[in-house]
């Protein structure tokens, strides 16, 4: 088990925690909160899945449960749906002191999160991520909230956890095409911060890390500890250094918003969108031209897109682009990489250049 902490400001401060059991969630939480109610969010599939020991665990540590289910898939991440909380809490006498417990994928931490930053003014919220892509990315940070027609993420509040729990041990129940969308997260953190863990990226395989809960569980530890250092260091993105955590993202999130959110995961989205970025600081002279192909040649290894599967409407990328929370007085807004293993933001970008690098993935 490794313990990563975040330091926040004013004192503030939380743990993840990598390599814990469900069951053993309970005693810890327990000395965490006061209140001794709490509510488990999760989907259907995953309750089933892993409800049962994470339920028997905050029994034994004297908690009384209640448990709500959402739709999982990332349509269903919207107001409506966290709407339906409210009243189930009420009806389970949850008060301040009491925890809400997030158990699933991205979809379902960000909804429980933003749930818990708004019922009653902010309860307590656990995150319990059971995706790879939640591990090392949605459920670290305290980013919560819901999209709009008009774009994702519209929505929402940052409410830092008080706890995060991974158990690598759920990550058995995967498909595969959700461990890859994980892999793109964590080869991004490569990108921006560490070339040592692209390097290994290179030479391990899907089929291995399963096999090696050890493997495994050391990177999301690896992976998580530079989100949290982060996050830790610009937690609101004020300071400009967060939003490094953003690579590929204006691009993915573009592509995600014109598809609906149907035919691209989370992963495969944002991993054309790194390619693209890849493309876009060559094109600026920030990335050796040379060091694109690398970039495709990581993604293509983990059986991730390089281009768009198909055409899309280059306005509606655009317009989707330009509601990017990154966006500033109708400036776009891009990171890109630096060498290897690190990352900045440009800005102003020449709308030329701009459409010449979605040309290169097919946008």
């Amino acid at each position: 088990m490794k313990t990563i902490p975040v330091s926040l400001s004013n004192g503030r401060s939380h743990r993840l925690v990598v390599g814990a059991s469900l069951e053993k969630l309970g005693p810890a939480l327990a000395r965490l909160v006061t209140g001794r109610r709490a509510l488990v969010v999760s989907s259907a599939p995953i309750a089933r899945a892993h409800g049962a020991p994470l339920l028997r665990g905050l029994k034994k540590a004297g908690f009384e449960t209640a448990t709500a289910l959402v739709p999982d898939g990332e349509r269903h991440k919207q107001l409506s749906v966290v709407q339906t909380l409210y009243p189930r809490a009420l009806a389970a006498g949850l008060d301040r002191r009491c925890p809400v417990v997030a158990l699933g994928g991205g979809v379902v931490g960000d909804m429980a999160g933003f749930f818990a930053a708004t019922y009653l003014r902010g309860v307590p919220v656990v995150q319990v991520p059971t995706t790879l892509l939640a591990m090392v990315d949605s459920a670290i940070g305290g980013k919560t909230g819901v999209d709009l027609p008009e774009g994702k993420n519209l929505v929402g509040a940052f409410w830092q956890p008080a706890l995060v729990w991974m158990d690598p041990g759920t990550l058995r129940t995967l498909p595969d095409r959700q461990w890859r969308t994980g892999m793109a997260e964590i080869i991004k953190y490569g990108l921006i911060a560490d070339k040592a863990l692209l390097a290994l990226l290179g030479r391990v395989s899907l089929v291995a890390l399963k096999k090696d809960l050890r493997l495994l569980s050391g990177i999301i530890a690896r992976s998580a500890a530079i989100k949290a250092r982060v996050v830790s260091r610009d937690e609101r993105e004020t300071r400009g250094l967060r939003e490094i955590l953003n690579l590929g993202h204006t691009f993915g999130h573009a592509i995600e918003t014109v598809t609906g959110y149907r035919a691209y995961t989370h992963g495969e989205a944002i991993a054309v969108g790194m390619c693209a970025a890849a493309r876009l600081g060559a094109a600026l002279g920030k990335f050796p031209t040379a060091g694109i192909d690398r970039v495709d040649g990581i993604f293509k290894r983990w059986g991730l897109p390089v281009r768009a599967r198909r055409p899309l409407p280059r306005s509606q990328i655009l317009e989707a682009m330009a509601r990017d929370k990154k966006t500033l007085a109708g400036r776009f807004r891009f990171v890109v990489p630096v060498g290897w293993g690190n990352a900045r933001v440009v800005s102003g970008v020449d709308p030329r250049i701009l459409n010449g690098v979605l040309s290169a993935v097919g946008l």
